[in-house]
C-alpha cells in the first residue's frame, strides 16, 4: 500500500511541476507546441494516413490472411511468428513508426497471432521509413544523401538482428500455451483462407472503409498529442536546466564509447524526440562525422521517448507487454550504432574518395604475375567489413535455423 501511495505522489507532482513550468514559460512553450504540431500535420499525418487505412482494408478483405499463409515458411523459422509478421514488417518499413504497433495491435485484436508472437513481432517492425532516414535526416539536416545509405542499411539490419533475438523471447511462456499450426498447403489454399477471411468479416465496402478511415484518424490524433506533448517537454526539460543534469551522465557513458561530451545535450534530446535530436546533432562542429552519425544512429533506432509513449498507447488496447519492446529498442539502438561504426568506411569513406581510391596492396601484388590476385585482392580490401557483416548475418541465420530444427 505505501508503494502505491509513493507513486500517486510522485505523479501528482510531476503533473504540478509540469503546470508550474507551463504557467512559467508560456510563450517557450507554446512555441515548442506549434512546432510539435507543424510536424504532426506536415509530415506524420499524410504519411501515415493513407498506410492505416490500407492496412484496415487488407485486413477486412482478408488479404492479410493470404500473405500470411504464403510467407509462413520464412517467417516462422527465423522470427518464430506465424507469416502475417512478414506484412507487418512491409507495412512498418514503408510508413514507419509506429505503425507497426497499431497493425500489430490489430492483428491481435482479431487473434491471428498470440501474446508472445505479437510481443515479437512488435519488437522489430516498428522502424523509421526510408523517406525518412534519407530525406529529413541525411539531406535535410546533414545536407549529405550518402549518409542515408549509412544510416538505413544499420537500422534495418540492425532491426532484423533484433528480430532474430527476440525470436526467444518467451519460450518458456509459450511452450505452456503451445498453438498447433496448419502446415503450408500451397497457393490455392491461400486464396482459399482469405475469400472466408472477407465472408467471416462480413461488413460491406461502405461501412468497412468508413472503420477504416475512423480507426486510422483516431490513431492519428493520439499520435499528434503524443508528439504535441513530447515537444513542449523537451524544451522544458531544457528550460529548468533538468536536460543538463541528464546530459552530465550521459556524458559519462559517451566517454565510456570515446565520443565527445558536445553530444550529450543532443543526444538527450533525441531520445526524447529523434527529429530534434538529429538536428542538434547536425549543429555540433567541432567533432567528428563519424561520432555525429553513431550517436545519431542510436537513438534513431531506439526511437525516442514519444514514439514509445506513442507504441505503449497503442499496446494498452490489448494484452501485449510493452517491456519488451523496451528492451528490443536499447539492443536495436547499439546494433545500429556499431553497424555504422562497421559501415563507416567500405560505405562512406571509399565511396566519397571516388575513382581517386586505391586500397593498399601487398608487395607481392604489384608484380604482373600478381595482376589475377589483384582481381580478388581489391574488392575484398575495399568492402571487407560489408563480407564480414554479411556473413556474420548469414552466421545469424543458420544459427536459427538450426535452433529451430533442433526444438
Amino acid at each position: 500500500m505505501s508503494l502505491s501511495i509513493t507513486k500517486t505522489f510522485l505523479l501528482a507532482m510531476v503533473s504540478m511541476i509540469l503546470a508550474a513550468s507551463l504557467m512559467l514559460y508560456p510563450k517557450e512553450s507554446l512555441d515548442a507546441s506549434i512546432r510539435g504540431m507543424e510536424m504532426w500535420w506536415d509530415v506524420v499525418f499524410p504519411s501515415l494516413l493513407p498506410f492505416f487505412i490500407v492496412s484496415e482494408l487488407l485486413i477486412g478483405f482478408g488479404v492479410v490472411t493470404f500473405i500470411g499463409t504464403l510467407l509462413e515458411p520464412l517467417m516462422r523459422p527465423f522470427f518464430r511468428v506465424p507469416g502475417v509478421g512478414g506484412f507487418v514488417w512491409a507495412m512498418g518499413l514503408a510508413s514507419g513508426n509506429p505503425a507497426g504497433a497499431k497493425i500489430t495491435a490489430r492483428l491481435r485484436q482479431e487473434k491471428k497471432v498470440t501474446k508472445i508472437e505479437a510481443e515479437r513481432l512488435v519488437c522489430f517492425t516498428n522502424s523509421s521509413n526510408p523517406l525518412f532516414i534519407f530525406g529529413a535526416i541525411a539531406v535535410g539536416f546533414f545536407h549529405n544523401a550518402s549518409l542515408g545509405i549509412v544510416l538505413a542499411l544499420a537500422h534495418y539490419i540492425g532491426n532484423i538482428c533484433v528480430g532474430l533475438l527476440m525470436r526467444f523471447h518467451g519460450r518458456d511462456e509459450e511452450a505452456k500455451h503451445s498453438v498447433e499450426r496448419p502446415p503450408f498447403r500451397g497457393l490455392s489454399h491461400a486464396l482459399k483462407l482469405m475469400h472466408e477471411e472477407r465472408i467471416r468479416d462480413g461488413r460491406p465496402i461502405g461501412k468497412l472503409l468508413g472503420d477504416a478511415v475512423h480507426s486510422s484518424v483516431r490513431t492519428l490524433l493520439m499520435i499528434g498529442g503524443f508528439i504535441i506533448l513530447f515537444s513542449v517537454l523537451n524544451k522544458i526539460l531544457s528550460l529548468v536546466g533538468i536536460q543538463a543534469v541528464l546530459a552530465s551522465f550521459c556524458s559519462i557513458i559517451l566517454a565510456f564509447f570515446h565520443l565527445p561530451n558536445d553530444l550529450s545535450i543532443p543526444l538527450i534530446s533525441g531520445l526524447f524526440e529523434i527529429t530534434l535530436g538529429a538536428q542538434m546533432v547536425s549543429q555540433v562542429t567541432n567533432t567528428e562525422l563519424l561520432q555525429q552519425i553513431i550517436v545519431t544512429s542510436f537513438f534513431l533506432a531506439f526511437s525516442g521517448f514519444s514514439i514509445q509513449a506513442q507504441v505503449a498507447s497503442i499496446l494498452a488496447e490489448t494484452d501485449i507487454r510493452f517491456k519488451p519492446f523496451f528492451i528490443a529498442r536499447i539492443f536495436h539502438g547499439f546494433f545500429a550504432a556499431v553497424l555504422v561504426f562497421l559501415l563507416w568506411k567500405p560505405l562512406y569513406v571509399n565511396q566519397q574518395a571516388g575513382s581517386d581510391f586505391r586500397p593498399s596492396l601487398p608487395v607481392f601484388l604489384d608484380a604482373p604475375s600478381g595482376q589475377w590476385i589483384q582481381t580478388i585482392w581489391q574488392p575484398f580490401s575495399q568492402y571487407g567489413s560489408v563480407f564480414t557483416l554479411l556473413m556474420l548475418v548469414i552466421f545469424i541465420l543458420l544459427t536459427a535455423s538450426r535452433t529451430l530444427k533442433s526444438e
